[in-house]
Protein backbone atom coordinates (compact mmCIF):
# COMPACT_ATOMS: atom_id res chain seq x y z
CA UNK A 1 0.00 0.00 0.00
CA UNK A 2 2.87 2.38 0.80
CA UNK A 3 4.31 1.79 -2.69
CA UNK A 4 0.99 2.81 -4.27
CA UNK A 5 0.98 6.08 -2.31
CA UNK A 6 4.56 6.79 -3.40
CA UNK A 7 3.73 6.25 -7.06
CA UNK A 8 0.67 8.51 -6.84
CA UNK A 9 2.87 11.31 -5.48
CA UNK A 10 5.13 11.02 -8.54
CA UNK A 11 2.22 11.70 -10.91
CA UNK A 12 1.85 15.46 -11.20
CA UNK A 13 -0.80 17.73 -12.71
CA UNK A 14 0.33 19.78 -15.71
CA UNK A 15 -0.62 23.33 -16.69
CA UNK A 16 -0.92 24.71 -20.21
CA UNK A 17 1.50 27.62 -20.50
CA UNK A 18 -0.69 29.16 -23.21
CA UNK A 19 -4.13 29.29 -21.57
CA UNK A 20 -3.65 28.04 -17.99
CA UNK A 21 -5.75 24.85 -18.38
CA UNK A 22 -4.84 22.32 -15.67
CA UNK A 23 -4.58 18.69 -16.72
CA UNK A 24 -5.67 17.06 -13.47
CA UNK A 25 -4.30 13.52 -13.29
CA UNK A 26 -7.01 12.55 -10.79
CA UNK A 27 -10.07 13.57 -12.85
CA UNK A 28 -11.73 10.77 -14.79
CA UNK A 29 -11.43 11.11 -18.55
CA UNK A 30 -13.34 8.23 -20.19
CA UNK A 31 -11.71 8.85 -23.57
CA UNK A 32 -8.38 7.61 -22.16
CA UNK A 33 -9.77 4.13 -21.52
CA UNK A 34 -7.92 3.76 -18.19
CA UNK A 35 -8.63 4.66 -14.59
CA UNK A 36 -7.02 7.74 -13.00
CA UNK A 37 -4.49 8.79 -11.94
CA UNK A 38 -3.00 9.35 -15.38
CA UNK A 39 0.61 10.01 -16.25
CA UNK A 40 0.77 13.08 -18.47
CA UNK A 41 3.75 11.53 -20.24
CA UNK A 42 1.58 8.56 -21.30
CA UNK A 43 -0.82 10.74 -23.31
CA UNK A 44 -0.44 10.31 -27.09
CA UNK A 45 2.12 12.64 -28.70
CA UNK A 46 -0.63 14.24 -30.76
CA UNK A 47 -2.74 15.08 -27.68
CA UNK A 48 -3.59 18.79 -27.45
CA UNK A 49 -5.03 21.10 -24.82
CA UNK A 50 -8.83 20.76 -24.91
CA UNK A 51 -9.21 24.52 -24.35
CA UNK A 52 -6.72 26.17 -26.72
CA UNK A 53 -5.24 23.36 -28.83
CA UNK A 54 -1.66 23.77 -27.57
CA UNK A 55 0.58 20.71 -27.92
CA UNK A 56 1.94 18.66 -25.01
CA UNK A 57 5.26 20.54 -25.13
CA UNK A 58 3.42 23.69 -24.04
CA UNK A 59 2.55 22.09 -20.67
CA UNK A 60 4.61 22.36 -17.51
CA UNK A 61 4.40 20.51 -14.20
CA UNK A 62 2.18 22.26 -11.67
CA UNK A 63 3.83 23.25 -8.43
CA UNK A 64 1.18 22.31 -5.87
Amino acid sequence: MEEKKHKAKEIKDHECSVCGYIFDVKVENPEFGIEPPYKFEDLPDDWVCPVCGASKVEFKVCKK
